[in-house]
């Protein structure tokens, strides 16, 4: 049919527009069978090629679909001004809007038909905000509750899309659920925290027992001469002092540690921990050189926390010097952060041991759990620091703190 009309057209043009088309009428009407012919086998190719290309996109497209739809992660793509315009079938589970239709939908406007989501999307709303104005890929972790009462943690990462000419285009959102990650992480801090408070009271008994010794020995010559010796009382009491010193430091160690986000003086902390390592340094020959640059240095965060990782970090080094060594503690303040450089002069760590440091049950210890660093790494990251280890065999290990400096509230 289409060659037909193609064939009146031709023919009308060169009888009535071109001077020599009456001429060439009668050549092309013998031809007339074979350019219809011509012509339909050229439309009907390009008619299966297009129509071939259609299908291979449409077959693409569901098999992306189906890719999405079966991954085990939170995948959501939205317009430029914000609207949802097609989330997997996990997202549309987790926020209940399998029955909802949310296409076209912002933020604010699904929270308005999901009250119970309302506090979840505000929080996407606050992340997409960050996404657009930094103008790349962010990641950021993200908590909310659930219907059944349980609270999820998702490690959400933003990619803003934008068109040649720096238009919004589309964003892309891409959640995994890390709760139980969390919970596994938490489990082990816990564990370590058990396992360091056992260590440090082994120590603190010690150094209870020694003051307690002392007072008994007096104790048992004023009895035995009945005489009350003013230099004698004056020892007991200083060695009483002792003792409620070490049980403060115990009571403070021990109890419950809470995210108490502030302002706190490093050196004070540094003190804090060189006191509790102090005697096992004492008893495997190790002295401890301190030179703090920073005297008024302060640090943002939770001390407690920082107490642990100097604490954790201090008992491996003493550990790895059994004969005797040196501990060197560095304190300096420069361009907003302030540096910790922990060396020793121990046995060292084979290079590719050091790879592995970190990483959890990882140790070279023979009665250790593997946790020590593995927390420390993890506080150190939650105050914005670094941490960096470097070693030699056969001269020591030398670890680099790095924390955001902060000012006296």
């Amino acid at each position: 049919m289409i060659g037909s009309v193609v064939w009146i057209v031709v023919t009308d043009v060169l009888l009535n527009v071109l001077p020599v088309g009456r001429g060439v009428y009668a050549v092309l009407s013998a031809a007339k069978g074979t350019v219809f012919v011509l012509l339909s086998a050229v439309f009907l190719y390009q008619l299966l090629k297009k129509r071939e290309q259609l299908e291979k996109t449409e077959e693409n497209e569901q098999q992306l679909l189906t890719l999405i739809n079966s991954m085990p992660d939170f995948v959501c793509f939205k317009d430029s001004e914000g609207r949802w315009l097609r989330v997997n079938d996990f997202g549309r589970r987790l926020y209940g809007l399998e029955q909802i239709d949310y296409i076209g939908k912002t933020d604010r406007e699904l929270g308005e038909r999901m009250p119970f989501f309302q506090k979840a999307f505000e929080q996407c709303i606050e992340s997409d905000r960050e996404a657009w104005e930094s103008g790349t890929v962010t990641r950021r972790e993200e908590s909310f509750e659930t219907p059944d009462g349980e609270m999820k943690t998702f490690d959400v990462i933003k990619v803003p899309l934008f068109e040649e000419n720096g238009k919004r285009k589309g964003l892309l959102t891409i959640g995994r659920d890390i709760t139980q990650q969390k919970r596994a992480e938490e489990l082990l801090r816990k564990k370590e925290k058990l396992s360091v408070l056992g260590e440090l009271a082994a120590g603190i008994a010690h150094e209870i027992r020694n003051p307690l010794t002392s007072m008994k020995g007096f104790i048992q010559v004023m009895q035995e001469t009945r005489e009350v010796n003013d230099h004698y009382m004056r020892i007991m009491l200083s060695e009483l002092d002792r003792i409620n010193q070490i049980v403060s430091e115990l009571l403070v160690l021990a109890k419950p540690q809470s995210h108490d986000y502030r302002p706190f003086l490093l050196g004070e902390a540094l003190s804090y921990v060189i006191s509790l390592i102090g005697h096992e340094a004492t008893l495997t020959n190790v002295s401890v050189s301190v030179h703090n640059n920073a005297p008024k240095a302060y640090v943002h965060g939770d001390q407690n926390q920082i107490v642990q990782v100097l604490l954790n970090i201090m008992k491996n080094a003493v550990e790895a010097m059994p004969n005797g060594g040196t501990l060197y503690v560095r304190v300096s303040e420069a361009e907003g952060s302030v540096c910790i450089d922990i060396a020793d002069t121990g046995i060292g760590i084979p290079k590719e041991r050091l790879q592995k440091i970190g990483e959890p049950f990882f140790t070279l210890k023979e009665k250790g759990m593997g946790l020590g660093l593995t927390t420390s790494m993890k506080i150190v990251q939650e105050h914005k620091g670094t941490m960096r280890i470097e070693s030699e065999v056969g001269k020591g290990t030398v670890v680099h703190l790095t924390f955001p400096s902060a000012r006296a509230s």
